[in-house]
């Protein structure tokens, strides 16, 4: 088994160990985001089924909403301001194309609280239909999920229309303070008078991370059993040489 201290042999397992450690921090890495679902799921769950609180007891102004605050239901009561509508592209619904409609809703301290008051068809523009829903006049009463604010590139706002919904991106366009985040409205009173498919409620699966992070380990296992096969089959090889030619020597 000399040929293992070879250059090359040497190489060859120095890059096979690092692809199998590369391997089981990957597969460490997709288990430590199975946790983290977990953990959101479990949070999730139990804010589903909570008693709606007023959305500044949940909601803050000055700091972002806790992941283990969303999907908590809360009441908010005010009045839309509907000229500051923004619609989010791309949304669909059972394979149909359409907008969500985010429109503030003023409380009466004077801050707002960005709604998504939920969804409607456009073909497959992708556009914002001419006319969108009204929301209900005067005072309304929204009942909804808090939400967290979506970030990056696609939360930016261009002509009333963006991609992903944030308080951030949204609020500084509005005349008043805004709540961090924004609300899925589960009900709204008085009811509107143009129906819109409300927010879906959030996929309490655990994803693909279980199978991922054991398919990582399995290809690192697969390495060094690669490399043990190879140099099994390197040292038979050269004993069955050395025997030929020991049966060749006169």
């Amino acid at each position: 088994m000399r040929f293992l201290l070879s250059r090359r042999w040497v190489l060859f397992a120095l890059a096979v160990v690092g692809l199998a450690y590369a391997c089981v921090l990957l597969g460490q890495w997709q288990f430590h985001r199975l946790h983290d679902r977990e953990q959101l799921n479990e949070w999730a769950r139990m804010n589903l089924a909570s008693d709606p609180a007023p959305v500044h007891d949940v909601m803050s102004v000055s700091s972002p909403l806790p992941q283990r605050r969303e999907w908590m239901r809360v009441r908010a009561v005010g009045h839309y301001d509907e000229p500051a509508t923004v619609t989010v592209r791309y949304q669909t619904r059972n394979g149909a194309s359409g907008v969500d409609v985010v429109t503030p809703l003023v409380t009466a301290d004077g801050t707002a609280v960005l709604v998504d008051r939920g969804w409607v068809p456009t073909g497959n523009t992708g556009a914002a239909p001419d006319h969108l829903p009204t929301p209900p006049p005067g005072q309304v009463d929204v009942v909804g999920w808090a939400r967290v604010d979506a970030t990056g590139d696609s939360t930016q706002v261009d002509n009333h229309s963006t991609r992903a919904i944030a308080s951030t991106a949204i609020g500084p366009s509005l005349g008043y303070s805004v709540y961090a985040g924004f609300v899925d409205a589960q009900t709204e009173s008085p009811a509107p008078t143009h129906t819109v498919v409300r927010p879906e409620k959030p996929d309490l699966g655990n994803g693909p991370h279980l199978f991922y992070g054991i398919q990582w380990w399995f290809f690192g296992a697969l390495a060094l059993f690669g490399f043990g096969y190879l140099a099994w089959d390197e040292w038979r090889k050269r004993g069955s040489d050395e025997s030929d030619e020991a049966v060749t020597v006169p």
